[in-house]
């Protein structure tokens, strides 16, 4: 055994002959100023204490939600339809288990202090009744059963299909960010292939640009084969973007969540919902805003508010500092921020970009030139 286990074991076998003298001391003490006068008044302090207990707990919750519920995100409208439905049943439960919990937590204290032990009154042992245990049984399970039932419809209606209209963004989590992904013009997301990621050459994403063979290694990284990967035309105008996620005000947007490395969480406190970020499984929810940024920092009185994305998966030393924005904006606002946005596949080439290629110089109009130079010769004198 080594020194430090010695050490905790010396501690341990202090610990319990310390507890053990106390007690034999409080015996010693009980015996001299009678067991049963000691015990009485113990018991007196208890139950008065309960009651101490009972109404400064009680104060106490009351100050809490006072000082703190401004700071609590209830304070606020949720910011997306769905987000609208999840409160309702926030509330709902805080209610059911509020009344609960007040009841019971009163009547246990109150208890406590008025049927404390008295020489006047005979216990009375309660050892079994049916129609009380089904009783407490099945309100409770019926109670959750209801609760869990719309808990599940609102689950199905978020992570079921959009709108057909819908807009379609893809944010993948990374250690330690976001990147967001919108579909060109053709509004069809290219293919991607995570051998094919290279920050070097500014594809975060993997996506093919260019037809390349890659070659697989079994799990002890030995070569077994090769993939051959086909460039796909529709990522060439694929936009990605580290900056923000913009989404328009009315507009449902359906996310397309992905993970890079490990598991992360796309939580968005202000829509009221999250979705997990699983490394090669697409996991997908929908949405429609209800506020931009702007109108927000209005209802919240916070010039400097902003939508925030935040990871709600421990995903690593860095996991603290994975936050995203949102900006949510109006559809005429969204439509200039895209305006701006260059494909990825440009940022990657730059000799590909229509903006940086020079014009061809003018051909010269030969009608033109030959009339300057006939202007110029000398006109021959006429024979006699």
């Amino acid at each position: 055994m080594t020194t430090t286990g010695i050490f905790l074991l010396a501690i341990l076998a202090l610990g319990f002959l310390i507890t053990f003298q106390i007690a034999k001391a409080s015996e010693y003490v009980s015996v001299l100023k009678g067991e049963k006068k000691a015990f009485e008044q113990s018991n007196k302090i208890n139950g008065a204490l309960m009651v101490v207990f009972l109404v400064l707990g009680l104060i106490g919750v009351f100050w809490c939600n006072k000082l703190l519920y401004g700071k609590t995100l209830l304070a606020h409208p949720s910011a997306s339809d769905h987000g609208k439905n999840i409160d309702t049943m926030l509330y709902i439960t805080i209610a059911i288990t509020g009344i609960v919990f007040f009841v019971t937590q009163i009547l246990l204290f109150w208890f406590a202090y008025k049927y404390q032990h008295s020489e006047k009154r005979k216990a009375f042992y309660f050892p079994h009744n049916n129609k009380l245990e089904i009783l407490w049984t099945t309100v409770p399970a019926i109670t959750l059963c209801i609760l869990v039932g719309f808990g599940l419809m609102y689950w199905f209606r978020i992570t079921g299909d959009a709108p057909a209209n819908a807009m379609q963004v893809e944010i993948t989590g990374k250690q330690f960010g976001w990147i967001y992904r919108y579909p060109g013009k053709d509004n069809t997301f290219g293919k991607k292939y995570y051998r094919m990621i290279d920050e070097g050459k500014n594809n975060q994403l993997g996506l093919t640009w260019i037809d390349s063979t890659i070659t697989k290694r079994d799990n002890h990284n030995n070569p077994s084969g090769t993939v051959d990967i086909k460039a796909d035309p529709a990522s060439f105008d694929d936009i990605v973007t580290n900056e923000a996620m913009y989404l328009v005000k009315g507009e449902p947007v359906k996310l397309i969540i992905n993970s890079r490395d490990v598991i992360h969480d796309v939580g968005l406190s202000h829509f009221r919902l999250k979705m997990d970020a699983v490394p090669g499984t697409p996991t997908t929810m929908w949405f429609t805003p209800l506020y931009t940024t702007a109108e927000m920092k209005e209802i919240t009185k916070n010039p400097k508010f902003e939508y925030e994305i935040s990871c709600d998966q421990m995903c690593g030393n860095g996991h603290y500092s994975m936050k995203g924005l949102i900006k949510v904006v109006t559809k005429e606002e969204f439509i200039l921020w895209r305006a701006k946005q260059k494909p990825a596949y440009v940022t990657a080439f730059p000799d590909k970009d229509p903006a940086n290629k020079l014009p061809a110089p003018a051909a010269a109009d030969s009608t033109k030139a030959t009339a300057g130079n006939a202007a110029k010769q000398p006109i021959a004198a006429a024979k006699p």
